[in-house]
């Protein structure tokens, strides 16, 4: 197993159907749960464990989803929104991962976070009709544009993806 991508790497789709829309909604919907159900009660030296050398600890990757779901949202929105919002907002990862809100505080602000803006996905995504969906916006790092249904299928998997992180960092098989 690739530790980096205990899942796989992120496949995407040219087009989601209606039904698929529904499940990655759902999956979206009931991750914050996952996300409190295994993380909320750990200890200091649980949150410090890791999934392989060189990885972020457990306290750095909910803190990561967080960011990085609030990070998705935004450019949904502004895509949505700004006619003239073409190339995705860009963050280093890296460094957001080490700063001193990431490495240090309890994990229970961002199940917060994700708790209200996985509620609001659903809302937004929800109340979109076709043309809006297909609106999109550049990724230059990924060299690829995202419409809605994309930008909510990388969300959907990019938590599944470090919610394994967290299991193998528990020793959860």
């Amino acid at each position: 197993m690739d530790l980096r991508f205990p899942i796989g790497q992120v496949v995407l789709k040219d087009y989601y159907t209606s039904e698929e829309m529904s499940g990655l909604l759902h999956s979206v919907t009931e991750m914050p749960a996952l996300y409190r159900g295994m993380t909320e009660k750990l200890t200091e030296e649980e949150l410090l464990k890791t999934y392989r050398e060189g990885g972020w600890n457990v306290r750095q990757l909910v803190h990561h989803v967080a960011d990085m779901h609030l990070l998705h949202f935004f450019r949904m929105k502004k895509a949505l929104t700004e006619p003239d919002y073409h190339d995705a907002t860009l963050v280093d990862m890296a460094a957001w991962g080490n700063t001193a809100d990431t490495t240090e505080p309890s994990v229970e602000w961002s199940l917060m976070i994700l708790e209200g803006i996985h509620q609001r996905y659903r809302t937004l995504i929800r109340s979109l009709n076709e043309e809006q969906l297909n609106i999109s916006y550049y990724h230059p790092v990924r060299k690829r544009s995202f419409d809605q249904r994309q930008a909510l299928a990388i969300t959907e998997w990019h938590g599944r993806h470090h919610l394994a992180h967290i299991k193998l960092a528990l020793g959860f098989k």
